[in-house]
């Protein structure tokens, strides 16, 4: 089983869009959470003009819980 570390980017499925980020899927049941303060440089005013719920998209990880497997994207 891959262990993920902060700096790796992975692959990932979004599996849900709120106001306040993406929630993505990851392989060895890992999930995260992309904070709209995290999706782009400059200022994101609606998170669904970036992602579409499905759409493959890779991550960076920011922090990872392996106790909870959450991840910070």
């Amino acid at each position: 089983m891959k262990e993920y570390k902060v700096g790796d980017i992975v692959e990932g499925i979004v599996t849900g869009i709120e106001k306040y980020g993406i929630f993505v899927s990851m392989n060895n049941n890992y999930n995260g959470l992309i904070h709209i303060s995290e999706i782009s440089s400059s200022f994101v005013k609606n998170v669904n003009d970036y992602v579409n719920i499905n759409e493959k998209i890779n991550v960076e990880i920011i922090d990872v819980n392996k106790k909870s497997r959450q991840c910070k994207l």
